[in-house]
């Protein structure tokens, strides 16, 4: 069934699904592309490619074409210039959801057995909120079990792969949600962030995703994993549909585009940028080094002024995380009656994590949060003294390594996944800022890698606006050959 008007701006539907909301939302209001014909589109392909990827637990197609043909009617409307119901940029646009936010009628998983087949009675407040913008919600996405991973490689529903090559991991926690984007199956997610779970499947698989400052997005309704680093945020395949994304899910009402024109600068001659070289360099990849420092260029060429910047407590975000996070996860994994009564229903590697934080002591806990105050204050000085909008670094040391290898060697040394993957991101969560990864270029094995900025809290714009400008100079047409 041919989908796309002759009228329309794409030359084949292939081109349309890796659109960005913009160009669709514009054709939509010019009569060219319906939300039904869109929606049909995106469930044809994760028809045809979810099975490779497992991008998706959960398809919801019957729910989604009933928000289509809402949306197309409500456009319609507006479109024959009587009352107008246009309720901005994501209606009618296909949006996935990971599966630990929870779906009203939807079963959300938390890609975990023991929540198999829990159905939640209501929304979480972000799904109200895309439901609200008239966004076509296709599904629920594949995640490391209950977010507390970063590869996806789910014992309990497969592992999500990465469009680029699918013997590799697509990241995580949200790796569904990134394998999705990047694979044309879906033009907008909503994913979690605790430790670098949207940013490190961003990078991973070539997309943008945002970590907003902690509670700048409502986590009600999200199952969490750690209350004090949890956040929720946007991912897209531009820091421009990021953005718009943002818009729908942000708490304050006031955040509106006065603010958002930032984000469509092109140029950064006022913009500068700290550089933390103690930190970030010490374990990474040679290659994925030099493709940072292309990206480096590429900001100065578009005026950034970058700047070396110490911040030494970055050498304790990595237990000081830790601590919070194991704890925070079993206390909660306790409150809920599922551990250790259900210990045999969790995956080995999840369980360890658990009966770890059965071991973390109320002074380390504290002594941790403590911790975390002290670099939340000495990240704050750094940027204020030196004037910083924020800081650029990498998004992860390596590409993406195959599913099921434990460990990576950088040098000559084996490092785990896990940890190598945690490392670059952690500070951001502990910190409670914002941070965004855009994609920075390609390994010799043809993999993605990210850029990350890490501003300060409720600067969302700014990062945004930085994104935007780098990927306008960068711009890449690749996509995933499947």
């Amino acid at each position: 069934m041919r989908l796309i008007k002759k009228s329309a701006a794409f030359k084949n539907e292939s081109e349309l699904a890796f659109a960005s909301i913009t160009a669709v939302a514009r054709l939509f209001r010019a009569g060219k592309l319906s939300p039904v014909e869109l929606t049909e589109l995106m469930l044809q392909r994760i028809d045809v490619l979810n099975p490779r990827l497992n991008a998706f637990i959960t398809v919801t197609a019957e729910q989604a074409r009933a928000q289509a043909k809402k949306a197309e009617s409500e456009l319609c409307v507006t479109r024959r210039r009587k009352t107008a119901v246009d309720r901005g940029p994501l209606q009618g646009i296909s949006v996935s959801l990971k599966d630990n936010i929870c779906t009203a009628g939807i079963r959300t998983t938390a890609g975990s057995a023991v929540l198999r087949e829990f159905v939640p009675q209501e929304d979480a407040p972000v799904v109200t909120r895309l439901k609200q913008a008239g966004a076509v919600i296709l599904g629920k996405t594949n995640m490391h079990e209950f977010a507390y991973g970063v590869t996806t490689d789910n014992p309990h529903y497969g592992a999500a792969h990465n469009p680029w090559d699918v013997s590799k991991i697509a990241g995580g926690s949200s790796g569904g949600s990134a394998a999705a984007l990047a694979a044309g199956l879906s033009f907008g997610s909503v994913g979690t962030d605790t430790g670098g779970s949207i940013r490190i499947p961003a990078a991973l698989c070539g997309v943008v995703g945002l970590k907003p400052t902690r509670d700048r997005v409502d986590p009600a309704g999200v199952i969490p994993l750690s209350p004090t680093l949890d956040c929720v945020g946007p991912m897209a395949r531009t820091a421009e549909d990021v953005a718009i994304l943002f818009h729908a899910l942000v708490l304050s009402e006031s955040d509106d585009g006065s603010r958002a024109s930032l984000s469509k600068r092109q140029k950064l001659s006022k913009i500068r940028l700290g550089l933390p070289r103690e930190f970030f360099f010490e374990v990474i990849s040679k290659e994925v080094e030099e493709l940072f420092e292309i990206g480096l260029r590429a900001l100065r060429r578009l005026g950034a002024k970058i700047v070396n910047v110490s911040l030494p407590r970055l050498l304790e975000t990595e237990s000081a995380g830790n601590r919070i996070g194991w704890a925070e996860a079993t206390h909660y994994h306790q409150q809920c009656g599922w551990f250790p009564s259900r210990a045999a229903e969790y995956s080995e590697d999840v369980r360890s994590r658990l009966e770890a934080g059965t071991k973390v002591s109320a002074t380390a806990y504290l002594e941790a949060l403590d911790q975390r105050q002290k670099f939340i204050a000495q990240l704050s000085e750094a940027m204020k003294d030196a004037e910083l909008d924020a800081l650029v670094v990498p998004t992860v040391p390596i590409g993406a390594p195959a599913i099921g290898q434990e460990n990576v060697g950088i040098g000559n040394a084996d490092y785990p996944t896990r940890a190598l993957l945690l490392r670059l991101n952690r500070p951001a969560n502990l910190a409670g800022v914002p941070a965004i990864s855009v994609p920075c270029g390609f390994t010799s094995a043809s993999l993605p890698v990210g850029l990350q900025l890490i501003g300060s809290a409720n600067e969302e714009h700014t990062l945004l606006g930085i994104a935007r400008a780098f990927q306008n100079l960068n711009p890449s047409n690749k996509h995933p050959n499947l």
